[in-house]
């Protein structure tokens, strides 16, 4: 599928499979980055307990993809920069958020192209999310 062509589904989670993929999705980046060395910096980040740091971001998730709005409901607007700004996030953070998703959403079988527009997406948001480094 091209990129500019309209997507099977209507909206990004309907086209993942619903709450229960996204759940899926956050369950598998967050053991990821327990598990792998390659993704330390990240998880130094996050404190010790990563409970909170995955119902975040399965309910934050679930609304950006077009889902249930359970992260606004709980919270109001993400605000994602300003809440992650307590967090020295620069561009190994970044790369290791982003490669730790990118093989999350391989492992738990997003679908191709919406795993590319994802990407996209995700990229510029985790650019956006960098406090320090160039």
């Amino acid at each position: 599928m091209n990129i500019e062509e309209k997507p099977p589904f209507d909206t990004p989670f309907a086209w993942i499979g619903g709450e229960a993929r996204v759940h899926a999705l956050v369950e598998r980046f967050y053991d990821l980055m327990d598990l792998e060395p390659a993704y330390a910096a990240l998880r130094a980040v996050h404190g010790s307990d990563l409970a909170n740091a995955r119902q975040k971001l399965e309910w934050f998730l679930c609304g950006w993809l077009g889902g249930p709005p359970h992260y606004e409901s709980r919270f109001g607007p993400p605000r994602l920069r300003m809440r992650h700004m307590p967090f020295a996030i620069g561009i190994a953070e970044r790369d290791q958020w982003l490669a730790c998703m990118d093989q999350a959403m391989g492992e738990t079988g997003v679908p191709e192209d919406l795993r590319t527009r994802l990407k996209a997406s995700f990229f510029q948001t985790a650019d956006w999310m960098r406090n320090v480094g160039g």
